[in-house]
């Protein structure tokens, strides 16, 4: 049961104490209605007593989409026991009759919201994706600090959220730590691997991976200057300038030898080009405007 609909129940509902004898009926079986979080505390525990309000405060504030056990470890120490609670304050949560998250010591307010948002199953949809778009704008203008403190709020509210993680490993590649955005990455659930998001920042770390045996970006630009229709020299210099991060100019120069001669090198220019693509992101301008640049090439 639910008070989803408006009318928000007693808050002596909402949170009571429980006992070892009283826990299958008030945890267990009562978190097959509904989740149920369980604060494991003392009445000597400092700590213990500057969570419980705020925790207290948060439930009920969930209008009624979870319960709070407090159970008192020094006078019901059997289940705390069972659970391997080693210090207190230690809070679970119980849904469907077993415990699936919880954590130790005082956490701040913001956390234990979204701690029992995740419980509750709340859609966060409407609170992540304005800190998506924030974050993104950020990186856009180079304010890495804003992007960065958006992309882990993101992920404060879902860990497994593609956009914030690939973000956050962008954000590493810009400052040229590829090894940490690679650690960022191993972030990533096994089963979204394959999301768009994520193979953009893959790609982006391999045309990184040839910025050492790149040639120099002004030895090639004067190379193109001096004979533009040095279609390697132009490639070279494409590879150079995507291998550092400037892969708007990389796209520019590769769209110019498909505008010249769109077989050469067995399609190498292309090809490379959708890799630029899929490294900037599919909704990036870099992305987006070198394919209508491109559609403009190839069905002139």
């Amino acid at each position: 049961m639910t008070f989803l609909d408006g009318a928000a129940p007693p808050a002596g509902d909402l949170v009571k104490d429980g006992s070892d004898q009283g826990f299958m009926a008030d945890v267990v079986e009562a978190s097959r209605e509904q989740p149920v979080i369980v604060d494991f505390w003392a009445p000597w525990c400092g700590p213990c007593r500057q969570l419980g309000p705020p925790l207290e405060k948060a439930v009920r504030n969930a209008n009624g989409a979870v319960k709070l056990v407090k159970i008192n470890i020094d006078e019901n120490p059997g289940v705390a026991g069972q659970l391997g609670v080693r210090s207190i304050p230690a809070v679970y949560a119980f849904d469907q009759g077993r415990p699936v998250d919880g954590f130790m010591g005082v956490i701040p307010e913001s956390q234990i919201k979204l701690f029992i948002d995740r419980l509750a199953g709340a859609n966060m949809e409407q609170e992540i994706e304005p800190l998506l778009e924030q974050a993104a704008e950020s990186l856009k203008l180079g304010d890495v600090g804003g992007a960065a403190q958006g992309y882990m709020a993101v992920l404060q509210l879902d860990p497994t959220n593609t956009k914030a993680i690939a973000g956050m490993a962008r954000i590493a590649l810009s400052s040229g730590d590829a090894e940490q955005a690679r650690e960022i990455l191993e972030m990533t659930p096994p089963e979204k691997a394959n999301d768009p998001e994520i193979a953009g920042v893959r790609a982006a770390l391999d045309l990184a991976s040839k910025a050492d045996e790149a040639g120099d970006n002004d030895e090639l630009a004067q190379r193109v200057a001096a004979n533009p229709a040095d279609l390697q020299a132009r490639y070279d210099f494409a590879e150079a300038l995507s291998a550092r991060g400037d892969l708007e100019g990389a796209s520019d120069q590769l769209l110019a030898i498909i505008e010249r001669n769109r077989e050469w090198n067995e399609e190498a220019a292309r090809k490379q080009l959708l890799k630029i693509f899929e490294a900037a992101g599919p909704m990036s301008d870099v992305a987006k405007q070198g394919r209508r640049k491109l559609s403009a090439i190839l069905f002139s």
